[in-house]
């Protein structure tokens, strides 16, 4: 038998940590990032310009005497410049939600998270709230020597001022986006004269405070770990979608440098390992290390590295927009751009144009007016003067157009059936009216039972025509 001490296994106590707390989760470094200019960066802030222009924008623009777009859930009408939706059109936002995810898919296959790094609102606000904090608190060195300095005056008017522009664009933003759904100039009357309603006082700053929440804290943590696009863009990417790629072969083994120093002769690769690369990302990642979840395809990373690459005097593209088997197979950027038009993409392109060829199809020929058709279930039918059984309907007209309308119903399906009430009706502009209708037919003019019959509609202005179908019930 072997001694029990040979066989015992050694056990290693976990010293607590200083002070008894041993934290779960390891600490988030602040990222600091760097600013950085070139064709990346400069379309980043085009795309930043186009979508604030059109999000502060669009709700100050008139359609007529009436705001152009808005989503007026009171009323439950959705007001899109010359178009009038309502409950009844959902279909319409489900074709419109179906067309921006196949579109998402699209982008994707062709060039990874375009999306994210270019249009994102997380992305966009957060480069205005870096813009603003460069302006504020100065370049990246700057701002990690305010955050290691230790509080006083200065650190506290600085810090003070840059968060009031924070907080005053935030406010301004969750403004904005509370004119969509209320009118936005009677919104900016009752702001002026102090009169807000509870609920517009809580959107704004519901809104406000999300907006100043994560462009100016969270940031980065939100396309992390919130975002669940991060997650599940792996299934989208294949060997030629182009994405944000350090070429290893080139660049290692990486050492700092002079640029009087041959670099061949010595064994070493283009990357000098400045680092800059890792400074600009806006989310701390190392590109070098190879495609991550967390890379938004933002391109700063290639600015920062062609900067270099310049100064250098080396070629540029050691980090580069490329796919997996252009970078392996030493495509040239022609023969990688040929393989976009695969399969997944053609099929990707092809389900877009079809449904948005279709949706605006379908809203060119929708109808100018809508029509339901109810029956009273109080009464199945009665017996009234003249020996006459009558039935009662409900007609709801909705006029979907923005001029008032005037409408002539008729009934068709059983010879001898009339109607005993008004058969024109005026319904105002964007607007739906209940109407009642009276059918009358002699009594024991046909069987008993139900019987099928036909409303008709006709808009006496358009002369267009709408059918629906009810039915006509004959007491025993």
């Amino acid at each position: 038998m072997k001694d029990a001490k040979t066989t015992s296994k050694k056990v290693i106590p976990i010293a607590p940590a200083p002070g008894g707390f041993m934290p779960m989760y390891e600490a988030q470094a602040k990222i600091y990032p760097r600013n950085t200019f070139g064709f990346f960066k400069n379309w980043r802030w085009v795309m930043i310009w186009i979508t604030q222009i059109v999000f502060y924008g669009v709700p100050w623009l008139q359609w007529g005497e009436r705001q152009a777009m808005l989503l007026d859930i009171s009323t439950h009408r959705f007001y899109i410049f010359g178009l009038v939706l309502y409950p009844q059109d959902l279909i319409y936002l489900v074709i419109i939600l179906i067309i921006a995810a196949l579109a998402l898919f699209l982008f994707t296959a062709v060039a990874g998270r375009l999306w994210c790094g270019f249009s994102c609102p997380q992305s966009v606000y957060t480069e205005i709230f870096l813009w603003m904090e460069r302006k504020i608190e100065g370049d990246r060195a700057a701002r990690i020597r305010l955050d290691g300095s230790k509080f006083g005056v200065k650190k506290l008017y600085i810090k003070s001022l840059k968060h009031l522009a924070w907080i005053s664009f935030s406010i301004f933003t969750g403004f904005t986006f509370l004119g969509y759904f209320s009118p936005i100039r009677e919104l900016l009357d009752s702001i002026i004269q102090v009169r807000l309603s509870p609920w517009e006082t809580f959107w704004i700053c519901f809104y406000g405070l999300a907006t100043y929440g994560n462009a100016g804290f969270l940031r980065e943590q939100v396309c992390k770990h919130m975002c669940p696009y991060a997650r599940f863009q792996s299934a989208m990417f294949d060997n030629d979608t182009l994405i944000v790629t350090y070429d290893q072969e080139r660049g290692e083994p990486r050492s700092g440098r002079s640029r009087k120093v041959d670099a061949k002769q010595e064994g070493l690769g283009d990357c000098i390992d400045c680092n800059f690369c890792v400074q600009v990302c806006p989310v701390g990642i190392d590109i070098r290390n190879g495609l991550q979840y967390e890379c938004i395809s933002c391109g700063l990373c290639v600015d920062a590295c062609n900067s270099i690459m310049d100064k250098m005097s080396y070629p540029r593209g050691l980090i580069r927009f490329t796919t997996q088997n252009g970078l392996a197979q030493h495509w040239t950027k022609h023969q990688v751009i040929q393989k976009i038009l695969r399969p997944r993409v053609l099929i990707y392109s092809a389900l877009l144009l079809l449904l948005s060829l279709g949706l605006v199809a379908s809203l060119a020929m929708r109808p100018a007016f809508k029509v339901d058709v109810n029956r009273d279930r109080g009464v199945m039918s009665r017996l009234v003067s003249g020996g006459k059984v009558e039935n009662v309907y409900q007609l709801q007209i909705t006029n979907v157009t923005e001029a008032k309308e005037a409408y002539r119903v008729s009934v068709t399906g059983i010879d001898g059936l009339s109607m005993a009430s008004k058969t024109e009706f005026t319904v105002e502009p964007a607007n739906e009216r209940l109407v009642a209708v009276s059918l009358q037919i002699a009594d024991g003019a046909v069987r008993s039972g139900t019987h099928p019959i036909m409303f008709e509609v006709e808009a006496l202005g358009t002369k267009e025509r709408i059918t629906q179908k009810s039915i006509f019930y004959m007491s025993r």
